[in-house]
């Protein structure tokens, strides 16, 4: 079983949500718990989790690179690649790493064959234990842009035997397309404020093109307004949870102690938020 942790935008607590929600399920469920953070650019779900010997494993993707003793210019290269990767001058042929998707079309269809691919890093995946679940994390290299490949190679770990809960990257870009991929269950984490509701709008439309089922949890729910409420209720969106603004849970964050250590009733409610995905599912 896989269920992801989204949000439309940064700094709603959705870490928090994943993390506690991960914690809540330990010795309740019987199966194993894993947390998957595929928040490559900013993995933070780790200062959560006491972990032990943690593990880590480099991530490369393969670029191209053109022998210029066999490349004639024809140019047929840089015709084929559609991120614009390579470009062919007068009098050389021209790579940029940092554009590569590295789908191999520009070494198949050189007519030299002049093309070769070599490894490039991008980032790297980390797998630990502690604190009762198995933890998977991703990390983009410094400088790098191919969060996409670094959260493919943290999905490789999940484990169909267990609980798989996913800390998805903000917003409704290609690195969260891929996250949300295969997930069972989404919950949308989102705030009371215009800002939190028009994101909320387009994580919603995201989740409906997929076909993935969510619902909502709204933290700081007593501030703003009651605008992402009134939505979720017009649009027919169940609210699993709302989770007040307080200022100990906000010391506790700081300090890297999960949200439900300060306020432990919450975990017989994300346990129950876990009873009603799992009704929700065919």
């Amino acid at each position: 079983m896989i269920v992801s942790i989204a949000s439309g935008k940064g700094g709603t607590g959705k870490t928090m949500v994943a993390v506690s929600f991960a914690l809540s399920l330990i010795g309740v469920v019987p199966k194993e718990i894993q947390l998957l953070d595929c928040d490559v650019e900013e993995p933070n779900a780790r200062l959560f989790i006491q972990s032990l010997d943690a593990q880590k494993k480099t991530v490369t993707v393969p670029v191209p690179v053109i022998d210029a003793s066999l490349c004639n210019l024809c140019g047929r290269c840089a015709e084929v690649c559609v991120y614009n990767a390579i470009a062919v001058t007068q009098k050389k042929a021209l790579v940029f790493p940092e554009l590569c998707k590295s789908c191999g079309a520009c070494s198949y269809l050189c007519p030299q064959k002049a093309i070769t691919e070599k490894e490039k890093k991008v980032g790297f995946v980390e797998e630990a234990k502690g604190s009762g679940i198995a933890l998977v994390s991703g990390k983009l290299e410094i400088g790098e842009i191919d969060a996409v490949s670094v959260i493919k190679a943290v999905k490789k770990r999940v484990d169909p035997q267990k609980i798989n809960v996913i800390d998805s990257p903000p917003g409704t870009s290609c690195p969260v397309l891929e996250t949300l991929q295969e997930s069972d269950f989404c919950i949308l984490v989102t705030e009371p404020t215009p800002f939190g509701l028009n994101d909320l709008k387009l994580a919603v439309e995201t989740l409906r093109k997929l076909q993935i089922p969510f619902g909502v949890i709204i933290n700081r729910c007593d501030l703003g307004s009651d605008c992402v409420e009134a939505y979720c209720e017009q649009e027919s969106i169940s609210v699993l949870l709302k989770i007040p603004f307080k200022r100990e849970i906000a010391n506790a964050y700081s300090r890297g102690i999960p949200f439900v250590e300060v306020a432990p009733e919450y975990r017989k409610r994300f346990q129950t938020v876990f009873q009603n995905i799992v009704k929700e599912l065919p």
